[in-house]
């Protein structure tokens, strides 16, 4: 599978902080499996996070994972942007990652992260700190996958009882 991730960070992209998100994001990935197409730097700017998305979802990959912007601050504004261009939430997704940052960082239940879905491809926003990331992306990844198959239609959903 194909994934793309976004950075979204004023001060990596404006080169005052190194990057710590992204690589950690497309390292994890790529020793699952995925190939990362493309990684991106974009300042914190809803409009710039919106057309990103929608490039990088035009172009065929399965999966767009961002980092960053995603807490309460006035600058955060990766999930309204999401919104902007997702016809459908997963709003489980997100729960879980969540849930599961939470029993190591109780502040990871102030992030604002939106799984949802454009076109073919799945968008997960994971949070700006490196460890946040990985930990946020290591609860959801067994099942991406078949998420990834199901909005591509390749794959029926299963029934749990036996025939």
């Amino acid at each position: 599978m194909r994934a793309a991730v976004v950075t979204v960070s004023d001060s990596v992209f404006g080169g005052r902080r190194r990057d710590g998100s992204g690589p950690a994001v497309a390292d994890l990935l790529q020793k699952h499996g995925w190939t990362v197409a493309e990684t991106r730097v974009v300042a914190d700017d809803l409009a710039v996070i919106a057309a990103t998305l929608r490039e990088f979802t035009s172009q065929g990959v399965e999966a767009v994972f961002t980092t960053g912007g995603t807490g309460v601050s006035p600058r955060d504004v990766t999930p309204e942007a999401t919104r902007k261009i997702i016809t459908r939430e997963i709003p489980g997704l997100a729960e879980q990652m969540r849930r599961e940052g939470s029993q190591n960082t109780p502040t990871a239940i102030l992030s604002r992260a939106v799984v949802g879905v454009c076109g073919q491809s799945i968008i997960v926003n994971l949070p700006g700190s490196p460890q946040g990331a990985v930990d946020s992306l290591r609860a959801i990844l067994d099942v991406l996958p078949h998420a990834v198959q199901l909005i591509a239609g390749k794959e029926a959903h299963q029934d749990s009882a036996p025939p």
